[in-house]
């Protein structure tokens, strides 16, 4: 048996997925000012680095708990009509999640190319993280 790696998963999730740039991201706020950008990484890396001011934390592992009207951990304020932006640190797990919650019925969903530091890179101001 082969097992498939994680870069081949990614690769499949990119195939199905949108990608768009920080420069794309900051154009996308312009218009959309109810769009939620979602940082999945994990509190250890938010409380390192930051995370993008106005970014939303939902850690990779409650994801689709958060996402989904009929789980307990349903997020009310994050309804299925806002435009989510996913990123993580470079954009594999982004990749992975992005695809995930489309697999759930989103149709508003992508992520950023580069991930945390190519946001950073374009200009985008950082929030610290106690």
């Amino acid at each position: 048996m082969k097992l498939k790696t994680a870069k081949e998963l990614v690769q499949e999730a990119m195939d199905k997925i949108k990608t768009i740039t920080p420069s794309e991201l900051k154009e996308l706020q312009k218009q959309n000012p109810d769009l939620i950008l979602i940082d999945i990484r994990d509190i250890r890396e938010l409380k390192k680095s930051g995370k993008i001011k106005g970014a939303r934390h939902m850690p990779r592992g409650m994801l689709e708990f958060w996402l989904d009207p009929e789980s307990p951990y349903y997020k009310k304020d994050i309804t299925p009509d806002k435009k989510k932006v996913l990123y993580c640190a470079s954009n594999w797990r982004s990749a992975l999640a992005t695809k995930a919650i489309q697999e759930m019925g989103f149709d508003n969903v992508c992520h950023v190319k580069g991930g945390f530091q190519a946001i950073v890179d374009d200009g985008f101001e950082i929030e610290k993280i106690e």
